[in-house]
């Protein structure tokens, strides 16, 4: 199956080094060179995922991110930035980005960082038509949606994956490596925070206090464990 990729960007230079690297990977691309048009093409188009920058002319990709997000569009989104501020990568991910490059990077890295978001994307091995409930949340399997006390909880493509990974997992001491590895796709030792970041989200979306979480607890020195019920 040949995907569709999305990418917004506005260096001319970029765009052509990105379309010909991924199209000689076998990616049929479409481009954007800002971020109206870039999100007017996002919602008439069937892509696999898009590749957004975040400075660009018109909208910013936090703007098109954010809009995909609240119009119900779960392609998933790695957005490319020059800024190293560990508060603009969690503003990313809190409006629904999937995962971030920070420019400059390598190429084969953007391309590792592409297969992990679409072999991803097809979705966990849960049975179908199942659901899922802990506390006041009920995970659907079957409609991927997550309501907390009845109302629907938007979740990025990436946080639902790390929740389903969880749920899996139930009871079991994960350790960052493994979450990495596991729902990003990453090799083991790589040092970022992206888990840390993406459990706090959940935290912020499914606990009823976030900074005293009931279910998804962090273990000490070895990583995190989700718990159904209080324990």
């Amino acid at each position: 199956m040949e995907h569709s990729l999305l990418l917004v960007e506005d260096e001319p230079g970029l765009v052509l080094t990105l379309s010909d690297l991924l199209s000689a990977d076998g990616y049929q691309v479409e481009t954007a060179s800002d971020g109206l048009l870039g999100l007017q093409m996002a919602e008439r188009g069937s892509f696999s995922l898009i590749i957004l920058d975040v400075m660009l002319p018109g909208r910013s990709g936090f703007d098109v991110c954010r809009d995909l997000r609240q119009s119900g569009i779960h392609t998933p989104i790695l957005m490319l930035t020059a800024r190293g501020q560990i508060v603009d990568k969690v503003l990313g991910f809190k409006l629904g980005a999937d995962d971030y490059l920070t420019k400059p990077f390598e190429p084969l890295e953007l391309l590792a960082r592409v297969h992990s978001l679409l072999r991803r994307s097809v979705g966990p091995s849960i049975r179908p038509g199942s659901a899922f409930r802990f506390g006041n949340v009920l995970v659907d399997f079957r409609t991927t949606q997550v309501s907390r006390a009845e109302r629907r909880v938007e979740l990025s493509a990436r946080e639902y994956e790390l929740l389903c990974h969880f749920i899996r997992q139930r009871g079991a001491t994960l350790s960052r490596d493994e979450l990495l590895r596991e729902v990003w796709g990453y090799a083991s030792g790589i040092q970022t925070r992206t888990v840390d970041v993406h459990v706090a989200l959940l935290r912020q979306k499914l606990e009823e206090d976030s900074r005293h979480p009931r279910h998804f607890l962090t273990v000490r020195g070895l990583g995190y464990r989700f718990v159904p019920d209080c324990e």
